[in-house]
């Protein structure tokens, strides 16, 4: 019989999608109150992998990875995607979105994405949203799967997440476990005690 047991907390990780990138300063701001502090941003990158976006958002876009200093409760991410779609309608202008932000988590072993759209391989998180089991870890890479998403198999995303395992690697070793804001739920400062991820 397996016993549960808490599991560590995540590195929570936002990418943001838009064309306007002065965007990112109010964007940023509305995270950080949520969030927390950010710890970590990317480069800008371009992004064409799809003309999904285009007809809302305009052409072209570029991304920005961002990742905060509070580690998360892993089952806090329905409660964030919640506050993240909230964030992009706050700033849509006539109904159409102005950004595209897509949280998730990162653990050593894995990278998920919210969703809201259930497909075959995605686990229901509760409040409409869905774990979508994006990259997984493996002799010291991570690997794509076969419905992971272009833009997130791409070796330039794939870097940028390597660097922000490194740092939630060095997270973990410092117990840097705080109260998660979103709903109240208390992070065990006792990280490395905690079941592996």
């Amino acid at each position: 019989m397996s016993l549960p047991k808490s599991p560590r907390p995540a590195k929570l990780v936002v990418s943001l999608l838009m064309k306007q990138t002065e965007l990112i300063t109010p964007i940023a701001e509305g995270l950080i109150k949520e969030m927390g502090a950010i710890d970590m941003v990317s480069p800008w990158m371009p992004f064409n992998y799809t003309h999904y976006y285009e007809a809302e958002m305009g052409t072209p876009l570029k991304r920005r990875v961002i990742t905060f200093k509070r580690l998360i409760e892993q089952d806090t991410l329905a409660y964030v995607k919640l506050a993240t779609n909230k964030l992009e309608q706050r700033n849509a202008i006539a109904g159409q979105r102005q950004i595209n932000i897509d949280p998730g988590y990162l653990l050593r072993s894995r990278f998920i994405l919210a969703t809201g759209k259930n497909y075959a391989h995605r686990i229901y998180l509760g409040k409409g949203i869905y774990a979508d089991l994006t990259l997984i870890f493996q002799k010291g890479a991570f690997r794509k799967l076969p419905w992971t998403y272009p833009d997130y198999a791409d070796p330039e995303m794939l870097a940028c997440l390597m660097a922000v395992r490194r740092k939630y690697v060095e997270d973990i070793k410092a117990g840097q476990c705080e109260k998660n804001t979103l709903n109240g739920q208390t992070a065990n400062a006792e990280c490395e005690k905690k079941s592996d991820d």
